[in-house]
């Protein structure tokens, strides 16, 4: 990580590991889901971050001649900041590292609500290419049950918006979200989002709580529990049956996966649904990551 005065803990794509990890604003404006344990810190209230500040980190970065290829805008919620803000902080991009190759960002759907098409495409021409958007499901009522605050019409609007705008989107599935008892209307519903939607990127997480489940449980209002090794992959099966992708790279390869998977979908869906298939009906026969291996 590059030597700013970070206010921890700070996340990122697994993409944008290389990646200069700007801090535009500290949190997450909404940080309400219930599957969410990433902004509940005392210390990660929400908060932008003022445009000298952020000047003086780039000039900071910049005299001491550190190598920067690619900028992530930091925390989760970046983009709710106006349009005016962002375009101010992508010139001042340009002005300290004029040869970066893409700027980044976490999106939220309801983010780009007030942002019109135009608005992007300004944010496009300044080099913000690429929006890292947690859908989490594309089931309005698992949605509803972990307090996204967003339906399947939100989120395609605003996929539809970036890629209206020229930019490129990489999506978020959580599995195992729903639980059992909402698994196959989740796995179905996401990848008609998916269908819809036609992103660029599609990558998938296995839900962890490492604190404990018992207030997302509760907020879940019906049983829930975490879905088990089989499960997780007839969920994967599923949801990887009913896409129907022309050219979305596709990776279900996070720490939390038990079952590494990589593709273009739709190209090699047969193979990827081969894999998934041999591991649910040949236990052994593919390589799973172990408890320990599983970063959480």
């Amino acid at each position: 990580m590059y030597p700013l005065n970070y206010i921890e803990p700070v996340f990122r794509p697994p993409s944008e590991w290389k990646s200069l990890i700007l801090q535009v604003a500290n949190g997450c404006s909404y940080n309400k889901c219930t599957f969410c344990e990433m902004y509940t810190m005392e210390q990660k209230r929400f908060k932008p971050k003022k445009p000298d500040v952020i000047e003086a980190e780039l000039r900071q970065i910049a005299e001491a001649g550190y190598p920067v290829q690619r900028i992530f805008l930091a925390d989760g919620d970046a983009m709710t900041l106006s349009v005016r803000r962002l375009k101010e902080i992508l010139l001042l991009i340009k002005q300290y590292f004029p040869h970066i190759s893409r700027v980044s960002s976490y999106c939220l759907p309801r983010n780009l609500k007030n942002k019109s098409v135009d608005d992007l495409q300004e944010l496009r021409e300044l080099g913000l290419s690429l929006m890292y958007v947690g859908c989490e499901s594309g089931d309005d009522e698992v949605l509803a049950r972990v307090r996204k605050g967003e339906s399947f019409d939100s989120s395609l609007d605003a996929l539809h918006k970036i890629k209206a705008a020229g930019m490129k989107s990489s999506v978020m599935i959580l599995n195992g979200l729903g639980g059992p008892t909402l698994s196959e209307q989740h796995a179905i519903s996401s990848a008609k989002l998916m269908n819809a939607a036609q992103p660029d990127y599609l990558s998938t997480l296995v839900v962890e709580f490492p604190r404990g489940s018992e207030d997302f449980e509760e907020a879940f209002e019906i049983p829930w529990r975490k879905l088990e090794q089989l499960e997780l992959f007839r969920e994967m099966e599923l949801l990887l049956d009913n896409l129907e992708l022309d050219k979305t790279i596709f990776r279900s390869d996070h720490a939390s996966n038990y079952l590494v998977l990589k593709g273009v979908l739709g190209k090699d869906k047969g193979k990827l649904l081969d894999t998934v298939r041999t591991a649910i009906n040949k236990p052994g026969m593919i390589p799973l990551r172990q408890e320990w291996q599983r970063g959480l």
